[in-house]
């Protein structure tokens, strides 16, 4: 790239962009930063999605498009989907096993053994998929 192309660049960002400096924990950042790369987003558009959120403005919408944009991204986020599913399998079927015996007829318990099920359905499916 040319030094005209850099000029244009940093004008239209000088004019359209504010640069906040925030300091936070060390650990706190290291997460984040960690967080962001393994999701493959960029930290400047989580944290302007954060504090359009937080504003007045409308929040702005995430775009994942890029995240995902290739197979083996797509991949890995498939990974990530199902380990969460899992997650939350077994955390429901924890919730389900607390139930007293006594509680077992009763549509909380049915609910939970419904989502149960629907889970399991849902990895079963997306384990396939690759």
């Amino acid at each position: 790239m040319g030094k005209t192309s850099n000029a244009s660049k940093q004008k239209w960002n000088k004019e359209n962009y504010t640069q906040v400096k925030v300091a936070v924990p060390h650990n706190i950042a290291v997460a984040f930063k960690e967080k962001c790369k393994a999701g493959g987003v960029s930290m400047a558009k989580e944290l302007s999605c954060f504090m359009s959120s937080q504003s007045l403005q409308a929040p702005m919408k995430k775009d994942t498009s890029i995240a995902i944009a290739t197979r083996p991204q797509r991949r890995k986020a498939l990974i990530s989907l199902v380990q969460q599913l899992a997650d939350i399998l077994e955390e429901e079927m924890g919730y389900m096993s607390r139930i007293p015996i006594n509680l077992q007829e009763s549509s909380r318990y049915e609910s939970a053994e419904a989502t149960v099920s629907i889970l399991e359905e849902a990895l079963d499916l997306l384990s396939e998929a690759y």
